[in-house]
């Protein structure tokens, strides 16, 4: 509450202190998946929620998260929990952050900018993808250059040095650099909707605009969603089909040793590497340097064959102490991002979760989503007995 004197007259202001705000009618990501789906069209919501074929691997990354069981302890001394959690000279809030989300203001109008103020509200750390809707600039002015910036690596040497430089100067000290895409993937219902390589718009997307006037309204007030990042590198003019086929031509290829071995000469700050799963691409980061990787299948959305994250995080034990071990793709709640951590991730990062909160909640979707799940993540660790987020693998149990 605040109390000022204007003209001779006192007045109170209660001041509401976002990073508490939660709606009690949406208490489960579960909750806010279905609300978002009521007020997004339905391409919007098959964009976010979808995954690739038939989307066996983005039911097996919850699934299998959700088949650890942690030991609880009762008469223990317990001094309460701490989620607080350094990464990379940074102390956090709470061991998750925003993780990189491609086109987030076709789900929802400004959601890039939201969750970026929302993740600086409760001080977590926020990734923002080179194909977002919200440019480098911008993100840099909303959390005073504490971001980290995950590059697809262009075709083009010239344009990453580009990227490179704009990142570093707006503050950015930590690049993701991307190797689960080395291909566009075959995701059916985006191919139906028209959003896949090149994009099109079809009747039927307008016609689901018009039911959904929140959503359409809100799209107009912000302006259609752009690549802000790219666009000072896109020709003007382009159609929708040149656009896609321009933006495939600028970011065709795989990431490669090589590649990495001159990004790591390029950037002198934290470098992450994201979409390791396996014990031997491991190895390689390690041996070229990297400071991170991030144990990820791209959220399900490119192999319907491929393992879990959490299962792919098992087999990269080995390398704790000597890499940052993190991990995306699965997770939904507090008790998921629990688990992860049990099963030996020094941090996760979680992506459809708050942009089910911005679809469902608007401006204070954000903040509600990151409220929410702390407490969630902060209920399991007072109900174990677990006093630190890194001491969660000694309440693992282990089959």
């Amino acid at each position: 509450m605040s109390i000022t004197k204007l003209e001779g007259r006192y007045i109170i202001k209660t001041v509401v202190n976002m990073t508490d705000y939660f709606d009690s009618n949406y208490p489960s990501t579960d909750a806010l998946r279905l609300k978002a789906k009521q007020r997004m069209p339905k391409f919007a919501f098959e964009y976010l929620d979808g995954g690739c074929f038939s989307e066996i691997n983005l039911q097996r990354n919850t699934q299998e998260i959700r088949d650890i069981q942690l030991q609880p302890y009762y008469l223990r001394d317990f001094k309460g929990a701490n989620m607080k959690t350094e990464l990379f000279g940074e102390t956090y809030d709470a061991p998750f952050g925003m993780a990189p989300i491609g086109l987030q203001g076709l789900m929802w109008p400004k959601s890039c900018e939201i969750l970026a103020q929302a993740a600086s509200d409760h001080n977590l750390p926020f990734i923002l993808s080179t194909v977002s809707t919200a440019s480098i600039e911008t993100v840099a002015d909303i959390v005073d250059g504490k971001f980290w910036f995950q590059l697809y690596h262009p075709f083009d040497n010239d344009l990453r040095d580009k990227l490179l430089s704009r990142a570093w100067g707006a503050g950015c000290r930590t690049l993701v650099i991307l190797a689960d895409t080395p291909t566009f993937a075959y995701r059916p219902k985006e191919i139906k909707n028209g959003l896949s390589i090149p994009p099109k718009m079809t009747i039927d997307n307008i016609l689901q605009m018009c039911t959904h006037p929140t959503w359409s309204l809100s799209q107009l007030a912000s302006g259609a969603p752009e690549f802000k990042t790219m666009k000072s590198y896109i020709p003007k003019g382009l159609s929708m089909k040149h656009l896609g086929m321009f933006m495939d031509k600028t970011f065709s290829g795989r990431l490669t040793q090589d590649k990495i071995k001159s990004l790591r000469d390029a950037w002198k700050g934290n470098l992450v590497i994201k979409g390791i799963v396996n014990a031997e691409e491991a190895d390689i980061a390690v041996n070229l340097g990297l400071d991170g990787l991030i144990v990820s299948n791209h959220g399900g959305r490119q192999l319907d064959s491929g393992q879990s994250t959490i299962n792919a995080l098992g087999g990269l034990q080995a390398y704790k102490g000597k890499i940052k071990i993190m991990m995306d793709s699965g997770m939904r709640s507090g008790p998921d991002i629990a688990n992860a951590l049990a099963s030996g991730a020094d941090f996760t990062f979680v992506g459809r979760a708050p942009m089910y909160g911005v679809s469902a909640l608007g401006k204070k979707g954000g903040n509600h989503t990151f409220t929410m799940l702390k407490r969630q993540l902060q209920q399991v660790m007072e109900q174990v007995g677990c006093e630190q987020v890194q001491d969660l693998p000694n309440h693992l149990i282990n089959k």
